[in-house]
């Protein structure tokens, strides 16, 4: 299995998490709030959907993130130089793994209390998900403090199972990029043609896990 330096790979998982930041502050913000939570099909999300499918999982994964990284400064833990993933880790994160052509590889439907609805307020949706991308930034400068190999975070829809922290900020990643390029697709069918000048090459992305 391969072996990352943590260092560049949280470096990594900075620079994705910034792209689509930016996004979201430079575009999203700037689009109509009808035509950001317009479906492409009866049963098919939004890109007001997608976005919200995301900040489901930072409601969760961020404060348990949080409180991993908080306990390991604690125990005063040392950063390790080599991130290894673990078998199940790396497993979620080539589940998010998109095709050639930037749709999913591998389709997936989601847990019930992870769908969302179509009557949210894309505004207020879209405020969250800048606000969860900050955090995970700050919390992936705050990680290059600990060791990603021994910090174990439960996982949102198994609690009794745990995954070790750096395969946690990988799936999280992945899965975030791969509901944006989601919503990018409802977009384009709303009529709204996606920019590419803040998303990074789909082949810079599969190259940084896989």
């Amino acid at each position: 299995m391969k072996k990352y330096n943590t260092k560049l790979l949280t470096e990594k998982l900075q620079q994705q998490t910034g792209v689509l930041l930016d996004k979201a502050v430079q575009e999203w913000q700037m689009m109509s709030p009808a035509k950001f939570a317009e479906q492409p099909a009866a049963g098919e999300w939004s890109a007001m959907q997608c976005l919200d499918h995301l900040n489901m999982y930072g409601d969760y994964y961020l404060p348990a993130i949080e409180k991993v990284i908080n306990d390991a400064k604690q125990q005063l833990q040392q950063p390790a130089i080599v991130f290894k993933p673990g078998i199940l880790g790396n497993y979620f994160t080539n589940m998010m793994r998109p095709g050639d052509d930037g749709r999913p590889a591998k389709k997936i439907k989601a847990f019930k209390n992870y769908n969302p609805t179509a009557n949210s307020d894309s505004d207020v949706v879209i405020a969250k998900f800048i606000e969860q991308q900050e955090k995970l930034l700050a919390l992936l400068d705050e990680s290059k403090l600990i060791d990603l190999n021994k910090c174990r975070v439960p996982v949102s829809i198994a609690p009794y199972i745990k995954l070790k922290l750096g395969d946690v900020f990988m799936f999280l990643i992945a899965h975030n990029y791969r509901h944006v390029l989601q919503a990018e697709r409802s977009l384009q069918h709303a009529g709204i043609t996606a920019t590419k000048k803040k998303t990074l090459p789909l082949q810079y992305f599969t190259a940084m896990f896989f």
